[in-house]
């Protein structure tokens, strides 16, 4: 098997997710995903999970730079297109400033667990996700490496519709 099967097995991978998961659980008290594991087996855990998990990085316009398979799913991406994409691109042109404004909440605050918005895949299918976690990145220095959201709460919407 390569890392291409099994993502979560890379060095790189399996470092970003316990950022994710160290900054979820400072952030909102509790765990993301049981840690009674390896952190490779964590990063399994997290990839495998029912729920989505994306992330982003820090650059003027944001790239993706994590995506569970419930993500890569629900986007119709494989990873290496994910990790491309910048992250503005999964929500539609009318709805980026309702993104922009919960990502600037989010760094003001460290993290908003409310989040409800429209957002749409790669061939243009469109889904609400109701009741997202947004939260900021930090590395074990503290310093800013993105934002990250989780939710398990989404709806298929008709084509053009709100």
């Amino acid at each position: 098997m390569t890392h291409a099967d099994t993502p979560w097995s890379c060095p790189d991978q399996i470092n970003h997710v316990q950022m994710l998961l160290d900054s979820f659980a400072r952030l909102l008290g509790r765990d993301l995903v049981p840690r009674d594991a390896s952190a490779a087996d964590q990063a399994r855990r997290l990839f495998e999970s029912p729920f989505v998990v994306v992330s982003h990085g820090t650059e003027a316009d944001p790239v993706l730079n994590y995506g569970n398979a419930t993500a890569l799913a629900l986007w119709e991406m494989d990873l290496a297109t994910f990790v491309q994409t910048p992250s503005r691109q999964t929500a539609e042109p009318v709805h980026r400033d309702e993104r922009a404004r919960i990502l600037e909440r989010t760094r003001r605050d460290g993290f908003v667990d409310d989040y409800s918005g429209i957002r749409v895949s790669r061939s243009g299918r469109r889904f609400r996700i109701e009741q997202a976690i947004v939260w900021n990145l930090a590395d074990a220095a503290g310093h800013l490496r993105g934002q990250a959201a989780t939710f398990d709460n989404w709806t298929p919407l008709p084509p053009g519709r709100e």
